[in-house]
């Protein structure tokens, strides 16, 4: 994705367009942790989102991986544990990534960068 940085600790990545985070990887935090343990997650990654009806959306189905937590409310973001990343497909990956960046990028590097997409670089990209 063009325009990224990283900051962060290596373990912990933060990634950012234009100086906005899209991508980030979460410490143990007490607003997230497993229901019958009571155990913290250590893996959770948080992915901005361009609507929030698009995060109710993933989240509304339980078997998904993808939660949110009372700390996001009112927060474009949603939250997958990294440990629950493999029911996913790349192509869904590729796809949560690349419509994080939509998200935060500016209106400009997104019309440049969508318009150096080749045919088929397109199946990930929702349309902005």
């Amino acid at each position: 994705m063009p325009h990224v940085t990283s900051s962060g600790p290596e373990e912990r990545p933060v990634y950012q367009v234009g100086g906005k985070s899209f991508v980030f990887f979460r410490g143990r935090r007490p607003d997230a942790f497993d229901p019958d343990t009571g155990e913290r997650y250590d893996d959770v990654i948080v992915f901005w989102v361009a609507e929030e009806e698009d995060k109710e959306a993933m989240v509304a189905d339980p078997s998904t991986p993808y939660f949110t937590t009372p700390h996001f409310d009112g927060h474009r973001s949603v939250l997958l544990r990294g440990s629950r990343i493999g029911e996913l497909t790349r192509d869904e990956v590729a796809e949560l990534v690349q419509d994080a960046w939509l998200s935060r990028a500016s209106a400009k590097r997104a019309r440049d960068w969508l318009a150096s997409l080749d045919g088929s670089d397109l199946r990930f990209v929702r349309p902005t």
